[in-house]
């Protein structure tokens, strides 16, 4: 029996983004932890009370529960003895036999060699005005003994000495540098290789053998949290106890290099050190395993670190960031700087807590120092205010990024926007993908956030802007048969993807308009798309919407037909569940979420419960996805490494935090939210979505991708790219997470 649509408009947005959520791949977080599993789906019209969410689940212990074996899981590896680095690191009684490390013999990616073992490294060393790369790479000794092991390497007047030992289950490992010489020595830009696993080959081996990294440069109080791809225990973390990690960067990242399917080699970075003559210097962190974000922080605060938190990363002037800093042990003398600034501290039985009001837009960063000197801190944004971010964006649309020429084939097209040229980017200069800057594909994003905004505030010269965009893609986009191309010279892709957004905009300039002509070309453009290339797909038309405007305006066989097609897409996505097809990109968060929003929207639309039980095998993918740093780039964001590539203008490989695309994480969260009637979710998905606003700009301007960090084989990073290009996205999930 079929149930009535909830929120039908919320579902339309809702797929018609999701879609985009997948689509990024490149261009050339829970279950089912407990909620799912026991949550049963509720009737479309009869939302569950926030009251009926199972109370056993919190989002931290969303994922990967730990495996029904009692068995202690022991963190074991083994050491290469010509490097004295490790090799191969291990979870004993884990029975996916995995390597959490990158094989460091050439056998996995032959640019990936025993140069990059775990525990190799460099520095660059100050002296004399110059500044020279020095690398340990070769040992002076190596010991093994029944207590552990220690490898020694010597560079000039410094001397590394790394030990390994255990106590219990988990890996200690030591790094103490030495100056051997008569003279002070400045050691800056210091990089320890840790290659963790995290590449997709396939999905099938990303279930068995991959993982998602989460690192927070979090100085004295940093971690890495490395969560097994299928979002089942064990997992594998990482926390500093003694010294300092200030960044991380990437290196062997590019199109000859794995592409977008490899993440890249993870080198951590220590705090600079100065060495005066006989002086050593510690760096200590504690390797071990755990069973999903709740045993993490239990384990990351028993080793005596700090777990800090915000309940709100991004906020507008005048609202106030209530930070905790979670700790087991007393602090010595511990203050809290709100940018330079002393603010007071409270003192609470789990560590301590602030409240601080942001009077300023841009970076809002609380330091709190402690011990003698140590620090760690969480990073929040102030801007003017949610809603006028996204006023002053889609004003700079209409302003800026519109062509307005007649005489050019694009008249009335949305393009890329060059922000250090102050103009549009008419893909007239060579560029690494052409197709990834043209005035289709991507770009109708823009078409269908201001149709969203429309919506909202009834602005007529947003609706003068988008008839003229949708006579664009009509026209110039489509042939009249409806095949879609990516560019108005009908010469770039015609791109699978490319229907289903302008299906999605279609429908939405209905909703605009009115005219019953955009529902037959919102029918006939998702028709188009089944009849090139199949139903194996994970996106479609968003049909629970569709299918009412349809009824509503009495195209009863349209509807049919296209809830017929979208409902094989659906029921082949069931049968693949965790195996994946490979598309654009091997696997990725974007497959998850695009499945997840397809399942609920069939659910909505049919009332049919397997959709709704599909979603319980992504989720804990998904999660597993989701990062929770104390940082508005970190924060519930799903990971993203190559689309500062093919889409900015400084094509920077390297992890995009926030992708725009990672918004599709919270119209995931939120349409389960509705279908369970939870409030944790929905506040889960606005979080993410509120996240991602930081890549748009007081002025009005956007980036398409900022590269966090410090250094992306061997070049200074952490900037936003000059390019406004498909950003825009994250405000059309904005604006349908946030609509009541």
């Amino acid at each position: 029996m079929k149930t009535a649509l909830p929120q039908t408009i919320f579902t339309f947005n809702a797929l018609l983004l999701s879609c985009l959520a997948f689509f990024s791949g490149h261009s050339p977080n829970l279950i089912a932890a407990e909620p799912a599993a026991s949550a049963q789906p509720t009737p479309a019209l009869a939302l569950a009370p926030a009251a009926t969410q199972p109370a056993t689940f919190e989002r931290s212990t969303a994922v990967g529960q730990q495996a029904p074996n009692t068995q202690p899981h022991k963190v074991s590896y083994q050491l290469n003895p010509q490097t004295g680095a490790i090799s191969r690191l291990a979870i004993e009684n884990d029975g996916r036999k995995m390597n959490w490390m990158l094989e460091t013999d050439g056998s996995q990616y032959h640019w990936v060699k025993k140069n990059y073992g775990w525990g190799l490294g460099f520095f660059h060393l100050v002296a004399g005005g110059k500044t020279r790369l020095q690398e340990w790479t070769s040992p002076v000794e190596v010991q093994t003994s029944s207590t552990g092991t220690k490898s020694v390497y010597t560079v000039g007047d410094v001397k590394i000495t790394v030990e390994r030992t255990h106590d219990k289950n988990d890996l200690i490992e030591k790094y103490v540098f030495t100056n051997t010489g008569k003279n002070s020595l400045q050691l800056v830009d210091i990089g320890i290789n840790t290659p963790l696993n995290d590449n997709y080959p396939g999905a099938a081996l990303c279930m068995l053998a991959r993982t998602n990294v989460h690192i927070w440069d979090g100085e004295n109080a940093a971690y890495v949290n490395a969560l097994h791809m299928s979002g089942k225990a064990p997992h594998l973390g990482l926390v500093v106890t003694d010294g300092s990690i200030k960044s991380y960067e990437i290196k062997e990242r590019g199109n000859d290099r794995g592409s977008s399917n490899f993440r890249g080699v993870i080198i951590l970075n220590p705090e600079n050190m100065q060495l005066n003559a006989g002086e050593n210097k510690t760096l200590t962190w504690r390797v071990f395993s755990h069973a999903g974000q709740t045993d993490f922080r239990a384990k990351v605060l028993n080793a005596g670190s700090i777990v800090a938190r915000s309940d709100k990363y991004v906020l507008g002037l005048g609202e106030t960031a209530n930070l905790t800093f979670e700790t087991q042990r007393e602090l010595q003398n511990p203050q809290l700087y709100q940018n330079g600034e002393k603010i007071a501290l409270t003192k609470t039985d789990g560590g301590y807590t602030a409240a601080a009001k942001i009077n300023k837009t841009g970076d809002a960063r609380f330091e709190l120092v402690y011990d003698g000197g140590k620090k760690t801190h969480i990073l929040c944004l102030g801007i003017s205010s949610e809603d006028e971010l996204i006023r002053k964006r889609a004003n700079f649309i209409l302003a800026h990024q519109q062509q307005n020429d007649p005489k050019d084939r694009r008249y009335g097209a949305f393009m890329v926007y060059d922000n250090e040229e102050n103009k549009i980017f008419l893909n007239d200069k060579p560029t690494v993908s052409p197709a990834d800057r043209d005035e289709g594909a991507e770009r109708i994003g823009m078409g269908i956030f201001l149709a969203q905004y429309y919506l909202k505030t009834k602005d007529p010269k947003v609706k003068e802007a988008l008839i003229k965009y949708a006579r664009f893609v009509r026209n110039k986009l489509q042939d009249k048969n409806y095949r879609t191309w990516s560019d108005a010279a009908k010469k770039s892709r015609n791109r699978v993807y490319n229907y289903s957004w302008v299906s999605w905009f279609y429908f939405s300039m209905f909703r605009v308009t009115g005219d019953r002509q955009f529902l037959l070309d919102g029918f006939a453009t998702s028709e188009a798309m089944y009849k090139q290339f199949g139903h194996d797909l994970y996106f479609s038309t968003p049909i629970a919407i569709a299918t009412k405007l349809l009824r509503e305006n009495q195209m009863n066989d349209l509807a049919d037909r296209l809830l017929a097609h979208v409902k094989k897409s659906g029921d082949l996505c069931l049968k693949h569940g965790e195996k994946f097809l490979s598309f654009e990109v091997n696997y990725d968060r974007g497959q998850v979420q695009s499945a997840i929003v397809l399942y609920m929207d069939l659910y909505f639309a049919t009332g049919e419960k397997k959709y709704f039980d599909g979603v319980a095998v992504q989720l804990p993918l998904l999660e597993a996805f989701l990062g929770a740093q104390p940082n508005y780039h970190l924060n519930d964001i799903t990971l993203s490494h190559w689309d500062g590539y093919w889409f900015g203008k400084r094509a920077a490989w390297g992890d995009v935090l926030p992708h725009h695309w990672c918004a599709g994480a919270g119209l995931s969260y939120a349409l389960y939210a509705k279908a369970i009637g939870s409030e944790f979710y929905q506040k889960k998905a606005e979080n993410i979505v509120r996240n991602v606003l930081c890549t748009f700009f007081e002025d009005g301007r956007a980036s398409c991708a900022y590269i966090y960090p410090y250094k992306v084989n061997g070049v200074k990073a952490q900037f936003y790219d000059p390019y406004a290009n498909d950003q825009d996205w994250a405000l059309a999930y904005y604006l349908m997470v946030n609509e009541k």
